[in-house]
């Protein structure tokens, strides 16, 4: 796969992770985990992309004695969600008219 389509897919994977509540990095993989397998360097890596984007936003909670980083998503993280969901419908006519062909000869 293209590396700039996977980053981008994994970007708004992440920020669906976090579009309903926040979360902090071992939840979000363990969410993630039924759908799509990812590192914590990878995660952390996004994380940090996405919040100077301007996409999330880090708040530090004490637990158990750490600092856990919540992440919290923002109007823009909430837009690119929508941008990659209307990006797909698009993604999806090309890849039917790419296939188009093979389903006219499964069907011959």
């Amino acid at each position: 796969m293209d590396i700039q389509l996977k980053r981008g897919l994994l970007d708004v994977c992440v920020l669906t992770a976090i579009k309903n509540e926040d979360s902090y990095g071992y939840k979000i993989i363990k969410d993630m985990k039924p759908y799509i397998e990812m590192s914590e360097s990878t995660l952390y890596t996004i994380l940090k992309r996405l919040e100077i984007a301007n996409m999330l936003t880090v708040r530090s909670v004490e637990h158990g004695g750490r600092l856990r980083k919540y992440y919290h998503i923002t109007d823009a993280g909430l837009a690119r969600i929508e941008d990659f969901k209307n990006e797909w419908r698009e993604v999806m006519s090309i890849y039917q008219f790419v296939t188009r062909e093979d389903e006219h000869n499964d069907q011959a």
